[in-house]
């Protein structure tokens, strides 16, 4: 079983230390993000929103299948603004109190930042608040 996912584990590590070497996880990087004095963190959310764009295109031309070998389907979304405007006003609040986004907290916890550990269990409290209220939600 562990020779199965061993691909999954490998990847993730990737992308922690690409994390670590990009400076995504970087306090300072994200502060200047929100002070719009660098292009830094800019230039890599646009870039990685560009590269998955690209994915998603060749997953759908190519039919790509899931481990097990399922085929990926992504349904449409009936979009609303209200909802968008307010969900990103929460996370880009708590991005700025918390200096991390949810993928990198666990990179954070990783390189020795063990304060980060507040703000993971914190994002666990609210997921699972979320699931409980998901359905009186609107969406």
């Amino acid at each position: 079983m562990l020779k199965k996912y061993f691909k999954f584990l490998a990847v993730g590590f990737f992308f922690g230390v690409l994390l670590v070497k990009s400076e995504i996880i970087s306090w300072y990087r994200i502060f200047e993000m929100f002070k719009f004095q660098s292009i830094h963190m800019y230039g890599i959310i646009c870039s990685a929103i560009a590269l998955g764009m690209i994915g998603l295109l060749i997953m759908k031309k190519y039919k790509v299948k899931d481990i097990n070998g399922n085929p990926i389907t992504i349904p449409d979304k009936e979009h609303r603004f209200t909802g968008g405007l307010v969900g990103g006003a929460i996370f880009g609040l708590g991005w700025g109190l918390a200096g991390a986004c949810p993928g990198p907290m666990y990179v954070l916890l990783g390189t020795g930042v063990l304060t980060i550990a507040i703000v993971l269990v914190g994002t666990i409290i609210g997921t699972f608040i979320y699931g409980l209220l998901r359905s009186k939600l609107p969406h």
